[in-house]
């Protein structure tokens, strides 16, 4: 099977390469990289990817670049519109027209956070955004279905939420330098204590994306189907700073302090926690704070490289 990734410098990107190289679907066809300058989401048409495939022909194309910047999409809604919607749309059309598996990467943002009961977003859960870049990534999730309609490929959206892990710069890392400021200022850390979601190690993300690629499906063509792939429990942003300090043997008390406390074009969903879906094997993805542990090494050598 020849696997196509769009977005191979992202966080995800990288990851899902390193995991399709060692998946055993492989073989001796590595999987294929696109990126800048081949594929730009400002100006990518149907016609313009439909030009790629018919280029490389693989049999299923996985999507995960993105413009992630929530704060950057809220200031220019257009833009982001664009970038995660209708460049999304495009792509799938393209997809679709030549009977080409397509998977796209989605967020909890999709959905408000107002659920109070204290269960996870199930993936048949109607979305509700409540910024430009949840309102984005569900047109996007409707533009993909609607191109699939009748296609003779499968269109498959993953949903994931508060991704961490190499190269660096997430928020363990970005923690873990603020910590160090208030510890030399002699203050406590002030961190959010009311958005609740799940922290989701991007390695194990990739190799859940090449469980579902690989595994063979009796889903019927032209058929769409929603997974939810997140690391198992869910913190609040204050309980993933305290984890993470905690790792690090940082002394500083970290004060739960609301989301209100800071200005922001963006306006996150609180309850940002997803039901996650059964993986083909049965197997679910880890707790978060084991795949931390995974993710220690690389964080220490950062914080020690500054």
């Amino acid at each position: 099977m020849r696997v196509a990734v769009v977005g191979v410098v992202g966080r995800l990107g990288r990851a899902l390469v390193a995991a399709l190289e060692e998946a055993p679907f492989a073989g001796m066809r590595p999987p294929i990289g696109w990126d800048q300058p081949e594929l730009e989401l400002d100006t990518v048409t149907a016609a313009s990817f439909g030009a790629l495939l018919d280029r490389e022909h693989p049999e299923v194309v996985v999507h995960t670049a993105a413009w992630t910047d929530v704060d950057g999409n809220a200031r220019e809604p257009q833009l982001a519109m664009r970038r995660n919607g209708i460049a999304v749309g495009e792509i799938a059309q393209a997809c679709a027209g030549r009977g080409t598996d397509l998977l796209i990467i989605s967020t909890n943002e999709v959905f408000d956070g107002a659920r109070t009961d204290g269960r996870g977003y199930a993936p048949g859960d109607e979305p509700h955004p409540i910024n430009p870049y949840g309102e984005a990534k569900a047109a996007a999730e409707r533009l993909a279905t609607e191109a699939f309609a009748g296609s003779a490929g499968r269109l498959s959206i993953v949903r994931t939420a508060w991704l961490f892990g190499p190269p660096g710069n997430d928020f363990p890392a970005k923690i873990a330098a603020a910590a160090m400021r208030t510890k030399g200022a002699g203050e406590p850390l002030r961190v959010t204590g009311d958005e609740v979601g799940t922290p989701t190690y991007t390695p194990d993300l990739a190799e859940a994306i090449v469980e579902l690629v690989g595994t063979d499906t009796p889903a019927p063509p032209g058929s769409v189907t929603i997974h939810h792939l997140v690391n198992g429990g869910r913190a609040s942003r204050a309980d993933w700073a305290r984890e993470v300090l905690r790792r690090l043997a940082i002394d500083v008390e970290v004060v739960d302090v609301p989301a209100s406390t800071w200005q922001r074009a963006s306006t996150p969903p609180l309850w940002g926690v997803l039901e996650p879906t059964p993986l083909p094997s049965g197997i679910p993805m880890r707790d978060w704070r084991e795949a931390f542990a995974d993710a220690l090494p690389a964080l220490r050598r950062e914080i020690g490289a500054r």
